[in-house]
């Protein structure tokens, strides 16, 4: 039969199905979304919550098993305090007569290519053996020096590490120490509070020595290996260290927070 003329014919447009699928392609982006949101905030709460307790507890632990064993066993006749320092190695330089680098380590300020050139009375020992307990009254810090200055078996356990090649605690030279400021325990996270006068110990099995912060740099390259020197002095801002052989101690760390553009050095002098 033919259509009369002038009659409408219905027509019937399919959108219900391509309105579904939209729908579903936006549900999906949606869950990728929150999903990639979560994953993320997961990795903060882990870097900046999670690690810091892990390696806290840990490093108290190691405190606690350190003071325990030396109050049990006191230092004997053949184990006394640290060695006494010997004769001062000339200071070496790198390639064009220039000093040997520092390489950026995330937190912290690490010599590469081997010891700190003018270190006096190093004490050799076993990498990442945590051998001394530093304390700071004003932050409230305690937490175990081991040798070494390794992020996965020293820093990220949430110690303090020494650098190779400078004094040993108590000795004439540089005890230079380095510490993560953010996760990880973050034990030197504050010590852009020092001030000068303050207190800071390091105890180890045959002494405690005490030193008082002298002298703060605020900011200066990654590469300054002059700041852990036996006569610490900045080789980026020379007005900034020492000219005199003494007893120093000296923290570095990154700054500004959650940035290892640049590093913080604080010096203390041993206390007579």
């Amino acid at each position: 039969m033919r259509a009369r003329v002038g009659q409408r014919v219905p027509v019937v447009v399919q959108s219900r199905g391509r309105r579904r699928t939209g729908a579903r392609v936006l549900w999906v982006c949606a869950e990728t979304v929150v999903t990639c949101g979560v994953v993320v905030l997961l990795l903060v709460v882990h870097q900046l919550w999670w690690t810091n307790q892990r390696a806290r507890a840990e490093a108290l632990q190691q405190v606690r098993v350190l003071e325990r064993e030396w109050d049990i066993s006191p230092p004997g006749p053949e184990s006394g305090p640290e060695p006494a320092p010997g004769p001062e190695p000339a200071a070496t330089t790198g390639a064009g007569g220039s000093s040997p680098p520092v390489a950026p380590s995330g937190d912290t300020v690490v010599p590469s290519g081997g010891p700190v050139p003018g270190g006096a009375g190093t004490a050799a020992s076993a990498p990442s053996a945590a051998f001394a307990v530093l304390r700071i009254p004003r932050l409230g810090l305690t937490v175990p020096v081991a040798h070494g200055v390794s992020k996965r078996s020293v820093l990220d356990k949430g110690y303090v590490g020494h650098y190779p090649g400078t004094a040993a605690p108590g000795r004439t030279g540089n005890f230079a120490l380095a510490g993560h400021r953010n996760t990880h325990g973050e034990p030197f996270r504050y010590i852009n509070r020092l001030a000068e006068g303050d207190v800071i110990s390091v105890r180890t099995r045959g002494a405690t020595y005490t030193y008082r912060v002298d002298r703060i740099l605020p900011r200066t390259a990654p590469r300054d290996v002059g700041v852990v020197r036996a006569v610490p002095r900045s080789i980026v801002k020379p007005s900034y260290g020492y000219d005199a052989p003494g007893a120093y101690l000296t923290l570095t760390t990154c700054t500004p927070e959650f940035s290892s553009a640049y590093r913080l050095v604080v010096w203390a002098k041993l206390v007579p």
